[in-house]
């Protein structure tokens, strides 16, 4: 799982730096702690473009799939609010 963890955390650098920063934080603070199927859940979502995920987050524009918008208002948002980052 280490393995995987380190393949996710360099994936979480982006080219946009509100994204790149929110991502990077939260790997290095919380991607440890989630169970197999949230780890999943955070990668399939690292395959979207930073201008889908910025709409997402910031702007409530919808990723057009449920699981992965519980996803980030659960853990992203959550954390981004918490002033992690």
């Amino acid at each position: 799982m280490n393995q995987e963890i380190n393949r996710i955390y360099w994936k979480c650098r982006r080219g946009m730096r509100e994204i790149d920063l929110l991502l990077r934080e939260f790997s290095s603070k919380v991607l440890s702690s989630l169970n197999e199927n949230d780890v999943n859940l955070f990668d399939e979502i690292l395959d979207y473009d930073d201008q889908s995920l910025y709409d997402y987050i910031f702007k409530q524009e919808s990723l057009g799939n449920k699981d992965h918008e519980a996803f980030i208002d659960t853990h992203l948002k959550k954390f981004n609010k918490q002033g992690n980052f």
